[in-house]
């Protein structure tokens, strides 16, 4: 589901159960889950949702800032730049001669994007084994406030960063998205099954959040 709001779209999913009140809950990754009893209707979780529209736009910026573009990023030779969880001089990743920053700019977001779909693409077919799902589309995109979604007609989108990320890290994300085709909430069930596959991923999790200002162009 999701409303306007200031201006803004904020997205999330409703989980329904036995409970007394309706709850919001953000992860790390800025993904959206308001828990309701099984009798409410869509307009009072939806008026829920906007009652606290504001603390939501103000946390979900602030996922955005700590993402947010370095000020001391140095694109030339000897500038370093994150490759799959090491760092790298850009002249080692991208062809750098006379070009100027906006080009070496353009070029290595461009080498990112494509070094992304390469991997999800591989490693994404391991898991799909795994988890028996297969989602109907699976694209590569770019976002201040998410390394991956799961809409509810199963289309998956990755950031191009977490081509900046460990290959562990990026398969956490992989998981985490392929599971939301088994269970759209972040319930029990959820992570029960994220943690079937991969028992560590709260590590996982604590690098995003850890290292994730690091992984900005």
């Amino acid at each position: 589901m999701k409303i306007e709001f200031e201006n803004n779209t904020i997205e999330f999913n409703v989980q329904y159960g036995i409970r007394k009140k309706i709850s919001i809950h953000m992860d790390s990754m800025g993904f959206i889950t308001v828990k309701a009893p099984n009798d409410t209707s869509k307009e009072m979780v939806m008026s829920a949702v906007k009652q606290h529209g504001k603390t939501i736009l103000e946390k979900l910026q602030l996922i955005a800032k700590a993402r947010d573009i370095p000020k001391t990023r140095e694109y030339q030779d000897k500038g370093k730049f994150l490759h799959l969880g090491k760092y790298y001089f850009l002249h080692e990743l991208i062809e750098t001669n006379e070009l100027d920053e906006e080009e070496l700019k353009m070029n290595l977001k461009k080498f990112y994007f494509s070094s992304c779909k390469k991997i999800i693409g591989e490693r994404i077919k391991i898991y799909q084994t795994q988890l028996k799902v297969k989602p109907k589309t699976i694209e590569v995109d770019e976002s201040k406030t998410k390394w991956g979604s799961c809409s509810s007609d199963k289309k998956i989108t990755f950031n191009y960063r977490l081509a900046m990320a460990p290959i562990e890290v990026i398969d956490y994300v992989i998981i985490h998205e392929l599971c939301h085709l088994l269970h759209m909430n972040h319930d029990r069930s959820f992570w029960r099954r994220v943690g079937s596959i991969m028992p560590d991923y709260k590590e996982k999790e604590a690098y995003l959040a850890r290292h994730g200002h690091a992984m900005t162009l």
